[in-house]
């Protein structure tokens, strides 16, 4: 019997799906790393979010493999071209999370933009400030994007109800302007921009790719708005230039290293600065996760994978 090993939390359609086309289903959402290396020589497929990586070690030891399917987005955790090399498939499910992504994105976008959770700690200490909490309306800003995939054209279409202007890069996209959505640079976007969201994947183009340099660039100290990968930003660039004011402020569902018990001192003194900043709203990559967002990932990847949806 085909067996099959899912290495996260997965919607129960996804195992359903596969026991009813006769996969043996694994399904052990908390394995770690070494229990599933003796687990994988018979395994015909693999289901991971991030928690697990799949590298030459693990795919060595996978002598049946065919294919890797990954919940979400995002394929820097496993080694694609090794993978494929060895003529196991690799597909991802972005269009499952892809709207999920973007209602939060816009969640913390609105939230520092009107102040919320800065007026709702102030009510709960007994204060009731109103012209302090004075809004900022986003009709009629420009925001802009980087990265244009999945993520970021779903945040893009949220957007136009609230008339605004989009500029939107990506290196490796374009033809896509339509309307309130403008093609650009980063050059651009760091001149014009009231709202800067990322929504590129993690690489080696794109890590650390927003530093000093690059905040040194900003002309209208934008909010920055990062639901992509946490070592896109670096840190301590992003510190400074709240402390510079080069920035208005920052949502952050990721974060460069999010086991946070594995913090040293460092880590925790640039966290806890964060965290005390009333500029700052920092949620622990839950982005991507909605009740819908579960039944879509698992629906895209059966689709992706040729499995009949039971």
């Amino acid at each position: 019997m085909k067996k099959v090993i899912i290495t996260g939390r997965a919607h129960p359609i996804l195992k359903d799906s596969m026991v009813m086309q006769g996969y043996q289903v694994l399904d052990a959402p908390e394995i770690g790393e070494e229990e599933l290396a003796t687990l994988i020589p018979d395994a015909e497929g693999l289901v991971v979010t991030t928690r697990i990586t799949v590298n030459k070690q693990l795919l060595d030891k996978a002598l049946r493999l065919k294919w890797v399917g990954r919940l979400g987005s995002g394929m820097e955790q496993v080694d694609q071209p090794y993978a494929e090399s060895r003529g196991v498939r690799c597909v991802s499910s972005p269009e499952g999370n892809r709207n999920a992504v973007a209602e939060h994105n816009l969640g913390l976008l609105l939230n520092l933009f009107n102040r919320l959770s800065i007026a709702q700690e102030e009510v709960k200490k007994g204060f009731w400030k109103r012209i302090e909490n004075t809004g900022i309306e986003l009709s009629g800003k420009i925001v802009g994007i980087i990265g244009f995939g999945n993520t970021g054209s779903s945040f893009a279409r949220l957007l136009e109800p609230f008339g605004v202007t989009v500029l939107a890069y990506d290196k490796y996209k374009y033809g896509f302007a339509n309307g309130y959505i403008k093609e650009a640079s980063l050059e651009q976007i760091a001149r014009y921009a009231d709202v800067i969201s990322l929504h590129v994947p993690q690489t080696a183009e794109t890590t650390g790719m927003i530093n000093e340099p690059f905040f040194s660039t900003l002309q209208r100290k934008p909010l920055l708005l990062n639901t992509a990968r946490g070592k896109v930003i670096e840190l301590p660039a992003l510190i400074n230039a709240l402390k510079e004011k080069q920035i208005s402020g920052a949502g952050l569902d990721v974060l460069p290293n999010e086991k946070l018990s594995t913090y040293n001192e460092t880590e925790q003194a640039e966290l806890d600065w964060l965290l005390a900043r009333p500029d700052v709203i920092i949620t622990p990559h839950i982005a991507g996760y909605s009740f819908e967002a579960d039944y879509k990932m698992a629906a895209v990847l059966l689709d992706k994978l040729g499995i009949a949806l039971s």
